[in-house]
């Protein structure tokens, strides 16, 4: 994987919440409480054809990430970062590679991510809060319906979601329904996303996807 600044490859760059990276000792109250927020920086990269977690770069329209070695997200989590200079500026990415020598603070976002952000490429870092969503990882049908949004919506990130009903249809069909927030750099925007599936097989019956105000 190549990196596109030199921020990356300078192992004494300083955080100015942690000190110098080369010297960074990862918090065990950090590491055991994965849902808290943590103030850490983001570089940015064009990723590459291979992936360490084998989940490709362009996975949910490159709103994806890398993650240090001893980082305590894993690949395939679901990350939510914030531009701590810009207000409400936010995208949920997934964790689909690892970088060597990063610490548990510090992503590599892919370029659109990055961009994403409102975060000029010119930056090469930024200070960002890195906020875990593992409730979105544990229902897989809103991590579904996730990735049919990004796809549906060029040009959007989601910031947000939020899963608002469930119910079961009969013996053996049930709905869930889930809302995602999305920005662009025109408007902010909301989508509510359904689906339908199968609680013996598993299998969806349908889904669908529609804007709504508010």
């Amino acid at each position: 994987m190549q990196y596109m600044n030199w921020y990356v490859n300078s192992p004494y760059h300083v955080n100015p919440y942690y000190g110098y990276y080369g010297r960074y000792s990862p918090n065990p109250y950090y590491i055991n409480n994965r849902q808290q927020p943590t103030r850490g920086q983001a570089t940015w990269t064009e990723g590459g054809q291979v992936t360490q977690c084998g989940i490709p770069w362009s996975t949910n329209r490159y709103m994806t990430a890398a993650v240090g070695e001893d980082s305590p997200y894993q690949c395939g989590d679901i990350l939510k970062i914030r531009n701590q200079s810009i207000p409400g500026r936010e995208v949920i990415v997934t964790v689909v590679d690892q970088v060597s020598g990063y610490p548990a603070n510090k992503i590599n976002l892919h370029r659109r991510a990055f961009e994403a952000l409102g975060a000029n490429l010119s930056q090469g870092v930024i200070n960002i809060d890195i906020i875990p969503s593992p409730e979105l990882e544990e229902q897989k049908w809103g991590k579904y319906l996730l990735e049919v949004v990004q796809i549906a919506y060029p040009g959007y990130s989601v910031t947000d979601y939020n899963k608002t009903g469930e119910t079961q249809m009969n013996a053996a069909q049930k709905r869930e329904t889930y809302e995602y927030m999305l920005q662009s750099p025109a408007e902010n925007i909301k989508v509510q996303g359904s689906v339908i599936y199968n609680t013996d097989t598993d299998r969806i019956v349908s889904f669908d996807i529609q804007e709504v105000n508010g």
